[in-house]
């Protein structure tokens, strides 16, 4: 699982002109799922970005997590986190899992934000998305099963 934390001031994202959900502060979550995924992992990447310290405190360090400052989340489907782009200049997302893997992992993990007591809005999987944000800070943060 992949996933790009942006924190934001606000965001919405939209589908066919609509808006479908919209955040005031906190994160806006871009959810990619690999073929060797489970539920384990969306679980843990819940707790993970609940719990991560990147929030700023009254003294402006980043100490507070999202649950601390009583943020929101936008959670994104995006199988193009997935881009192999190595060979050629097409990229390849055969890393990334198939539709019915993909949306079950990231409807648990969007559900298990919300578990924690975190505000979720969500996009539509496989939709044509128009994302809007105001990133604060700028704040941008991957995480990567593969790495932890």
């Amino acid at each position: 699982m992949r996933l790009l934390l942006q924190r934001v001031g606000r965001a919405a994202v939209l589908v066919d002109g609509a808006t479908v959900g919209e955040i005031g502060p906190g994160l806006v979550v871009f959810v990619g799922v690999g073929h060797d995924d489970g539920p384990a992992t969306a679980d843990a990447f819940a707790d993970k970005v609940a719990d991560l310290r990147i929030f700023r405190d009254a003294d402006g360090k980043t100490n507070r997590s999202l649950i601390d400052v009583g943020g929101e989340a936008l959670v994104i489907s995006q199988f193009t986190l997935y881009a192999d782009t190595r060979k050629g200049r097409r990229p390849s997302f055969l890393d990334a899992a198939p539709p019915d893997l993909g949306t079950a992992l990231y409807e648990r993990f969007a559900d298990a934000l919300a578990g924690r007591g975190v505000r979720v809005a969500r996009g539509v999987f496989g939709a044509e998305m128009i994302v809007e944000l105001a990133n604060d800070g700028p704040m941008t943060i991957w995480l990567d099963s593969a790495a932890t």
